[in-house]
């Protein structure tokens, strides 16, 4: 009798996963970064979108594919993103450095879905703040492009190691309910570790003063590309140059690293 119910079961959940994956669209051919599925961009939005996102495909390996989609047919967003991404491929197969950023218009929701490669960069805390603080209030205003191409730009900041000190180095003029609270102890212990590392090994640099310099350095350093952009999408860091056609995606992975937010 166990054993038929553990097979029922089986057989249910295989065919759950099977009309799953039905559900969830092909990878496009030819492949793009950008897929929108409801027309919701116009197709200047897509281009700029796309060639932004190749040409830091181009430089760092790692892809950010976005889909908007109308409707999840009620499926849980996170398990949608993880599978589009599965399905897809997103990232390269031995980096596992995809993200997938997908817009469901119909139920009003949006989540980062994070590949294993890429989850100590953007571990969920940060992928929350980017839907919550970035995205989130660009959608309700109805400026869907903004908010994708703000989003992404975070995206590929914190994927490509430039951590900020805290939520107003992400989102110009926005702050985080406490979020830079912990993340300015984070910084501030590191600077005061490796200030004292960095002490006992160069004594006679921090007899000469300079010992104290440095940190003060870092901390600009780290600051140093936060400043604020328009919203066309014309900042995108070292992120600008090339771009030529998406070659296509290379077999990546997801884990389940990701967070979302509804507007």
């Amino acid at each position: 009798m166990n054993k038929l119910k553990l097979l029922i079961t089986f057989s249910l959940l295989l065919f759950a996963s099977i009309a799953f994956s039905q559900d969830i669209p092909d990878a496009p051919n030819p492949p793009r970064l950008v897929n929108d599925y409801t027309n919701t961009l116009s197709s200047e939005q897509k281009a700029q979108l796309e060639h932004k996102l190749v040409a830091f495909n181009d430089s760092t390996s790692n892809q950010i594919a976005v889909v908007i989609i109308p409707s999840l047919n009620g499926y849980e967003i996170a398990d949608y993103a993880v599978k589009l991404g599965q399905k897809w491929g997103v990232g390269q197969k031995e980096k596992r450095n995809g993200v997938v950023l997908l817009v469901s218009l119909g139920d009003r929701k949006v989540f980062i879905a994070v590949g294993y490669g890429l989850e100590g960069a953007i571990p969920d805390a940060y992928a929350k703040r980017i839907t919550s603080t970035i995205i989130k209030p660009e959608f309700k205003a109805g400026n869907y492009f903004k908010g994708i191409d703000d989003g992404t730009d975070a995206i590929m900041k914190f994927a490509s190691g430039e951590y900020k000190v805290d939520a107003n180095d992400v989102v110009p003029g926005k702050k985080g309910k406490g979020s830079g609270i912990w993340i300015f102890f984070v910084v501030l212990g590191g600077i005061l570790i490796f200030s004292l590392l960095r002490r006992r090994s160069y004594q006679h640099i921090a007899n000469r003063g300079s010992g104290s310099s440095l940190p003060f350095w870092m901390l600009m350093n780290m600051m140093g590309n936060s400043g604020g952009r328009n919203s066309g999408g014309g900042d995108w860091g070292d992120f600008s140059g090339g771009g030529g056609d998406f070659g296509g995606f290379g077999g990546g992975d997801f884990g389940g690293g990701g967070a979302g937010d509804s507007w």
